[in-house]
C-alpha cells in the first residue's frame, strides 16, 4: 500500500465511519478502485485500524461526557449515593450495549473478514438497509430525550449493532434506526450510537493491529491513514449531531439506493468484480 493509497483510505474512513452511509461498504468500495485485495489480511486489518483514529476522535470530541461517565460509574460501584445518576446508567448502559457485537463478532470473525467481503454484500445492504432508515423515520415519534434513556433501549440498539457487521449497512445506520424506532429523538439515538461505537471499534482495531503490521502494509502508512481518519472523522461528528438535530436521516437514503444500484449494474456487467 502507498502512502496515497492510505491517505484517501484514512479520509473516506473518517468521512464514513459516523455517517448513516457504511464506512466498511465504502471502503470496500474504495480498495477495489485502489487495486488492492480487499479480502487480504492485511488491507482487512489495516481498515480495522484506522478505524481507531476514528475512535480517540470521538472519545476526543466527548471527553467530558466520557470523563464523567467513566467516573461516576466507578464511584457507583462503591458509593450507592451515585446509582441514580445518568452518568452512572450510561455508563452500564454502554457495557451491556456493547456485549451482543462483542459475541457475534468474535463467533462470526471468519465469515466477516472472508464470506462478507463482497460487493454484492455492500450493493445488498446499502438499498435493503436504506429502507430500515426510511421506516424508522416514518414511526418514529421522538418523545424521549436521552434524560430517559433506559437498560431496554441500550441492550435493543447493541443487538441491532451486530447488524452493522454486514459491511453496507452501517453502524450508526444500524444504531440510530433502532433509537428511532425506539422512540429516542435523533440526537439521543445519535449519542448513544457513538458512544456504544467506542468500545466496539476500539476492540476490533486493537484485535486486527497484528494482520495490519504483520502483512505488507507498513507502520507509516498506517500511521497516516490513522491520523487521517482522526481529523477527518471529528469534522464528521462535529457535523452529524448538528445535522440531525434539524433534518432526518432519511436524507441519506438515496445516496445509499443510487450507490447500491451503481454497484448491482458494475457487477452485473463485469466492469468490476466482487472480491
Amino acid at each position: 500500500m502507498t502512502l496515497i493509497q492510505a491517505i484517501v483510505l484514512g479520509i473516506v474512513q473518517g468521512l464514513t465511519e459516523f455517517l448513516p452511509v457504511s464506512s466498511t461498504g465504502h471502503l470496500t468500495v474504495t480498495e477495489k478502485i485502489l487495486g488492492l485485495q480487499v479480502d487480504d489480511p492485511a488491507v482487512t486489518g489495516f481498515t480495522a485500524v484506522i478505524q481507531m483514529g476514528a475512535i480517540v476522535a470521538v472519545i476526543v470530541y466527548f471527553a467530558r461526557d466520557i470523563w464523567n461517565i467513566i467516573r461516576t460509574w466507578v464511584l457507583g460501584l462503591v458509593k450507592p449515593e451515585y446509582r441514580g445518576h445518568r452518568d452512572f446508567r450510561m455508563g452500564w448502559y454502554v457495557i451491556v450495549g456493547t456485549i451482543p457485537v462483542g459475541i457475534v463478532g468474535l463467533l462470526l470473525k471468519s465469515v466477516i473478514k472472508n464470506d462478507l467481503r463482497s460487493l454484492w454484500v455492500v450493493a445488498i445492504a446499502l438499498i435493503a438497509w436504506s429502507g430500515v432508515m426510511w421506516a424508522a423515520e416514518r414511526v418514529a415519534t421522538q418523545e424521549r430525550s436521552e434524560k430517559r434513556l433506559n437498560l431496554t433501549d441500550a441492550v435493543v440498539v447493541g443487538i441491532v449493532q451486530c447488524v452493522s457487521l454486514f459491511p453496507g449497512v452501517s453502524r450508526s445506520g444500524a444504531t440510530i434506526s433502532a433509537g428511532l424506532f425506539r422512540g429516542l429523538d435523533r440526537v439521543a439515538a445519535t449519542r448513544l450510537s457513538f458512544f456504544l461505537s467506542i468500545p466496539a471499534l476500539l476492540a476490533a482495531g486493537i484485535f486486527e493491529l497484528k494482520d495490519a503490521l504483520g502483512g505488507d502494509i507498513g507502520v507509516g502508512e498506517t500511521l497516516v491513514g490513522t491520523v487521517v481518519a482522526f481529523l477527518v472523522a471529528y469534522a464528521s461528528i462535529a457535523w452529524l449531531l448538528r445535522f440531525v438535530a434539524h433534518h432526518p436521516i432519511t436524507w441519506f437514503v438515496p445516496y445509499r439506493v443510487v450507490l447500491g444500484l451503481v454497484l448491482v449494474g458494475l457487477l452485473a456487467s463485469g466492469v468490476m468484480s466482487a472480491t
